[in-house]
């Protein structure tokens, strides 16, 4: 307990000289500084007003047992302690989760790409499945989400559909949807009812903070084209759709459905930002040799996740070994069940100091 304690002193006196700064200082000429301050701020504000209660609950259990020896007040000493030593266990185990390091972009916004893969038809149509899936959850949680581009299949759903859901935490709920979806089925194209495996992949990435990362835009290429699919008749008539290029790592962006190009410009700047981002971080880390693993997984598109068997109404997610009988209402977007199983095995895992 020591050393957690010398730890949270020292992020206590980092949370003070923080507020003397932003007090004090009339004005940020350096607004990103100012962001900066704000966020590492709030980041250590809830450990450190668990660290507060904490030593007035240590204090009052020391003064309790010295009222153990006098003869009167034993008794109610006993009864404080009581009290005192559950409360302060508590304490301690609410420190053990909060002093776990957490993702610095899990308050991000969530960028998804959805594909169809494996099946064709029927891995386009389950990719639409899925984004309908996202959507419904988002909508329960209040979040807003915004399609920045759609490929959609004459067969039905998405070959290809990307999205930004914008909320409180919306990263740190969704982060873990990144894989390879399998979903088990008849197609409806099936005329001998047979049981059909297909599979969708999903990419989920976080808002990159302009704060914390800034793309030179020397490295960008970009071009205007007529968009093309759903959306409104405006956009055959007129040049709004923006691709981006990254040209060091070719990475590409391509926006359309917002109402002008400079909303488009906007929007795949955002993209293409969180795409370098993640790609010069992965590179990073394997050339450290620290692969990003953990027992949930590594979020590569390659990675089997999830398992969707529609004849016995049944969702497994294979990192976790976690089943759940209730398919059809997770394809409404009830998926806390799913997510906070997700959530809680990524927890024990940190604190087992097995996180990635």
């Amino acid at each position: 307990m020591d050393k957690m304690l010398a730890r949270l002193k020292t992020m206590a006196e980092r949370y003070d000289e923080i507020n003397d700064i932003l007090i004090n200082t009339p004005s940020f000429g350096d607004a990103r500084e100012y962001a900066k301050l704000s966020k590492e701020q709030s980041t250590l504000q809830a450990p450190v007003e668990a660290y507060h209660e904490l030593l007035e609950v240590m204090q009052q259990i020391e003064d309790a047992k010295e009222l153990l020896h006098d003869h009167e007040l034993h008794d109610m000493a006993e009864m404080e302690l009581a009290e005192l030593e559950p409360k302060q266990q508590e304490l301690l185990d609410r420190l053990e989760v909060l002093l776990i390091e957490k993702d610095p972009n899990d308050e991000c916004n969530a960028i998804f790409e959805i594909r169809g893969a494996a099946g064709g038809d029927e891995g386009n149509i389950f990719a639409g499945d899925l984004y309908r899936m996202y959507v419904r959850y988002a909508e329960s949680k209040g979040w807003k989400v915004e399609t920045y581009y759609a490929e959609e299949s004459e067969a039905g759903g998405f070959s290809n559909i990307s999205f930004i859901v914008k909320g409180k935490e919306v990263y740190r709920e969704m982060k873990f949807e990144s894989g390879a979806h399998r979903v088990q089925r008849v197609p409806k194209t099936e005329s001998a009812g047979r049981i059909h495996t297909s599979t969708a992949t999903v990419l989920v990435l976080p808002e990159v903070d302009t704060v914390d990362y800034q793309i030179n835009e020397e490295d960008l290429i970009f071009e205007t084209h007529r968009a093309s699919g759903a959306g409104g008749q405006h956009i055959n008539k007129t040049d709004s759709a923006v691709r981006i290029t990254h040209i060091p790592t070719g990475i590409s962006v391509n926006c359309q459905d917002g109402r002008s190009q400079i909303q488009n410009r906007e929007q795949a700047l955002k993209i293409i930002t969180a795409r370098v981002f993640d790609e010069y971080r992965r590179k990073e880390e394997a050339e450290k040799g620290e692969v990003r693993r953990s027992k949930i997984g590594t979020g590569d598109r390659s990675e089997k996740i999830r398992t969707y068997n529609y004849p016995q109404n049944r969702v497994t997610d294979h990192r976790i070994n976690f089943t759940i009988q209730q398919l059809d209402r997770v394809m409404e977007g009830k998926l806390d069940d799913i997510i906070n199983a997700l959530l809680e095995a990524d927890q024990k895992a940190r604190i087992a100091g097995e996180s990635m």
